[in-house]
């Protein structure tokens, strides 16, 4: 309990946890896509794929619980340490700094907030089969839940792609700024380092981007369709 009290009592320990939140979810990011990707690959990899998710149902509700926590904690803290900024900064200062902030470095708060609201969005879709019911439900032949189908239906309806590739967008400029400023949080940056960090925060962001919209692309030229 004192422990926590000084970790989130403080600026430095909650840009800490930040970034070891922030850390993990680029982690999850990672395997999510590598997933996603299986689409390409056609109906029975990616189907087989949830359907081995599914079969370890223990495993799957603490993968999911764990990330829950961490995006929670994510976003409280950087609400939390964006209006604090906010309310430390006399307006001459926040002038200064605004001109040298990058557009990512100054829409962080907004950016969030966007994929805040696109994952609650995609959780609905995707796993909950809420929204878009219509496209969800199915099985293929060996009785397998049919994601194959469900992506392909989805977004061949132009909202739907359309809300995917603009909340990709948002969170490619939230992670070009985001992945230099979780080294900074934890004291790895150096003058020496902190090139190398915009370099790889900017890579990663663009192959993030292209990975994820890559599917809603490739289903709107007909590459991927049903069989």
């Amino acid at each position: 309990m004192i422990l926590a009290k000084k970790i989130f009592g403080s600026s430095i320990g909650k840009k800490a946890v930040m970034a070891i939140t922030g850390g993990g979810l680029v982690l999850f990011l990672t395997g999510h896509l590598a997933g996603n990707l299986l689409v390409f690959a056609g109906p029975d990899a990616i189907n087989e794929y949830g359907h081995k998710l599914r079969s370890l149902p223990a495993l799957l509700w603490t993968v999911r619980l764990g990330l829950l926590a961490f995006f929670l904690s994510h976003v409280m803290l950087g609400i939390s340490l964006t209006l604090a900024n906010r309310r430390a900064r006399g307006s001459s200062y926040a002038y200064n700094n605004t001109v040298q902030a990058s557009i990512a470095s100054r829409t962080m708060i907004y950016s969030g907030l966007v994929i805040l609201f696109y994952v609650i969005y995609h959780l609905l879709h995707f796993t909950m089969g809420v929204a878009h019911s219509e496209y969800s439900g199915a099985h293929d032949q060996m009785g397998r839940a049919d994601i194959y189908r469900m992506v392909v239906l989805s977004f061949q309806q132009w909202p739907i792609a359309a809300c995917y590739v603009v909340a990709m967008f948002f969170l490619a400029l939230h992670l070009s700024h985001g992945i230099p400023s979780l080294f900074q949080s934890l004291g790895w940056n150096s003058p020496r380092f902190d090139r190398i960090y915009k370099r790889v925060g900017l890579i990663l962001s663009i192959v993030y981007f292209v990975g994820y919209t890559s599917i809603p692309a490739s289903v709107w030229l007909g590459i991927v369709k049903l069989p």
